[in-house]
């Protein structure tokens, strides 16, 4: 233990008495983790807001949009796609095996107006019908916070997202009147946070009125499934695309609509997520490099000038791995403290994004900060500072102790 001690005296004395030289070195590797923590600490959080969603729409969930493929299809895309789903499908998907119940919904990007601002959101229009309404209510999406869902028959009221009123700067209270492309609604009920900015802006109001008001008799831009209790849903999304190409007479590959469960769709945003983290996390391990190529510069500088010293500690009996453990442990170092900065600046960096995002209503982006991303980002950090350390710390340990008590 005695031992350990005089070898991290030795690396600290070795790194304070090159004090602007150590700080220099250290920038590389702090660059580098800065940027690893604060990628991997956000991509991090966003990976589990993005499993939280899943918790919150339902595994048993299946959802279907008009155009092939999927990659990229949900609520938001479905009404710029040339290819339209009808109530014939809604009524097709119920009957399929496994199905527990299915809705269709019309969703537009509408003008609404509330005092003398006017602001364009999303709408969603569904139908209010009991077995609807108790199916939607189950989705977190659509959870009532206050009031009550309109009953059928009750044409002119609305549905809004808790932070409808940020756009208009102004509270929206149940009761009050907002106008929906010149028609006026009664607000009757206000759902619960979700913390995505879309659904927490959005304004929902009966299928059957936005038909009139837009002209629209027979088509949904999307269909919620919901599957029956010991059902799959994967196996479920098979049997619903075999009788939609059934009855849309297409083949194999020839989709002109998307079956997706909820786990799918969330699975093809984190592979996304996983794609952009790695390239840039790769782009951050530049810096790494660079970080560590100055160690072992630094290193090399060092040894030159302690060749005398590293002379008199082989004359007096110091090993050749003890040599090498000394060095090792000064690279070492010089890694950690440029680690411990690059973290702490990384986190703080992360949290800043966070509370950016949610000023801007992304409040599903969430800054991680767990105790294995911290000492991880260490760890590596102090391992890349003695890989770079390792070739000038075997040079020093081979020295010869009469050449290097000669060398002036």
């Amino acid at each position: 233990m005695n031992m350990l001690e005089d070898y991290l005296k030795f690396a600290i004395d070795g790194i304070a008495h090159r004090r602007l030289r150590s700080w220099l070195t250290m920038i590389g590797i702090f660059i580098g983790i800065v940027a690893v923590v604060a990628l991997i600490s956000l991509g991090q959080g966003m990976q589990n807001a993005i499993d939280e969603q899943l918790k919150k729409v339902g595994s048993n969930r299946i959802i279907i949009t008009p155009g092939g493929g999927g990659a990229m299809a949900g609520p938001t895309t479905s009404e710029f796609v040339a290819a339209k789903l009808y109530e014939d499908d809604v009524d097709v998907v119920k009957k399929v095996r496994g199905v527990e119940d299915a809705t269709g919904v019309l969703i537009k990007n509408v003008r609404v107006k509330f005092g003398d601002k006017s602001r364009y959101v999303m709408c969603f229009a569904g139908n209010t019908d009991p077995k609807t309404i108790d199916f939607i209510q189950n989705i977190d999406y659509f959870m009532v916070d206050k009031g009550k869902y309109p009953k059928e028959g009750e044409k002119y009221k609305a549905t809004i997202g808790p932070d409808l009123w940020k756009k208009f700067d102004k509270e929206i209270k149940l009761g009050d009147k907002i106008e929906i492309e010149g028609r006026e609604f009664e607000v009757a009920v206000i759902t619960k946070k979700s913390g995505s900015p879309i659904q927490d802006t959005k304004v929902g109001i009966p299928l059957e009125t936005a038909r009139e008001m837009f002209n629209i008799p027979e088509e949904v831009m999307i269909i919620f499934v919901e599957t029956k209790p010991g059902f799959n849903p994967s196996d479920v999304a098979e049997d619903i695309k075999e009788k939609l190409r059934k009855d849309h007479n297409v083949k194999k590959g020839e989709e002109d609509f998307s079956v997706q469960t909820a786990e799918q769709m969330i699975g093809r945003f984190k592979e996304i997520l996983d794609t952009v983290q790695i390239v840039l996390i790769g782009i951050a391990a530049i810096s790494l490099i660079v970080g560590g190529i100055g160690i072992m510069t630094t290193m090399y500088t060092s040894i030159i000038e302690r060749t005398n010293q590293i002379g008199i500690m082989k004359a007096i009996g110091a090993k050749n791995s003890d040599i090498l453990l000394l060095f090792l442990i000064e690279a070492g170092l010089l890694g950690l403290v440029g680690g411990v900065m690059g973290v702490l600046i990384g986190l703080v960096i992360s949290k800043g994004v966070e509370i950016l995002a949610a000023e801007y209503g992304l409040e599903m982006l969430k800054a991680y900060m767990g105790w294995e991303l911290i000492l991880g980002a260490l760890a590596f950090s102090f391992i890349v500072g003695c890989i770079s350390g390792l070739l000038p710390a075997r040079r020093a340990s081979k020295m010869n102790p009469v050449d290097a008590l000669r060398y002036r």
